[in-house]
This record gives structure tokens, sequence and C-alpha cells, in this order.
């Protein structure tokens, strides 16, 4: 029986070790995106946190996937068996080499100097400079969109 116990849990524990060998990461840059070349071909993609990344299908074995907000969530893809084709972890950075951050009276403001300063998003800054950047960007959006 102890024989049996063991095998048993030998056997639990060889499972585990290549479940997690075959776990993957992804690390993508905020408003980046990268092309993800599938094994074999998806018929159904689920991401855990949309606002965090995001996924446009080209066709049935190649995906983009976008970093929209810093983070970590998963992305699932499934063929029409419903077996896992490809299962990863998420992480979504910024690409910090070009941001600076000035702190005027304990509030901070971000600028991408790259290659010259512009105000940038980034979570952490003074409300009222994050929100007034937000309201820029709406408008030029709907100036863009022609509504």
């Amino acid at each position: 029986m102890k024989i049996l116990v063991k095998s048993a849990f030998s056997a639990l524990f060889c499972l585990a070790c290549a479940s997690a060998a075959q776990a993957q990461q992804l690390s993508i840059e905020a408003s980046k995106t990268v092309p993800l070349r599938l094994s074999g071909p998806a018929s159904s993609i689920v991401v855990g946190n949309k606002n965090i990344a995001d996924v446009a299908v080209h066709d049935d074995r190649l995906i983009f996937v976008t970093g929209k907000s810093y983070g970590t969530t998963n992305l699932m893809v499934f063929n029409k068996a419903g077996e896992e084709v490809y299962s990863a972890e998420v992480v979504v950075t910024a690409n910090s080499s070009n941001l600076v951050t000035v702190n005027r009276g304990g509030q901070n403001q971000t600028y991408d100097c790259a290659p010259v300063c512009r105000s940038a998003l980034s979570l952490g800054d003074d409300p009222a400079y994050f929100s007034g950047l937000i309201q820029q960007q709406l408008q030029t959006q709907t100036l863009t969109e022609g509504n």
C-alpha cells in the first residue's frame, strides 16, 4: 500500500512539474503589439483582463497581442475540440528608458522624451494633470474620427 501511495504521489509530482515547464510568459511594452504564431489552429481566444492586453486575430495560426496597460493577465488559445493550443502569462511593462517624471510640489507629471519631451499618461501622476491629458486625447480622437 505504501508503494502505491508513493507511486501515485510521484506521478502527480511529475505531472505538476511538466505543467509548470510548459507555462510561458509573454512580455510586451504598453502600447506595443507583438505577433504570436500558434502551433495549431485557434478556434477561441480568452484574455483574462482586456484592460491589460488585447488580441487581434489575423488567421487561425497568427494573432497579435497588444499591451494596453501595465499589469499581468493570462492568455489562453483553444482549438475546435476545446484543447489548449497556447497558454501564457502576459506581462505588460512600460518602456521607461525615455520617460522622465517631474515632481512639482509633491505632484508627479510624466513626459516621454524621445526625441523631444511630450506629456505622457502614467499611473500615479497628479490627477488634474492626468485628467487634462485624457481630455485632450479624447478630443483628438473625436476630431480624427470626424464625429
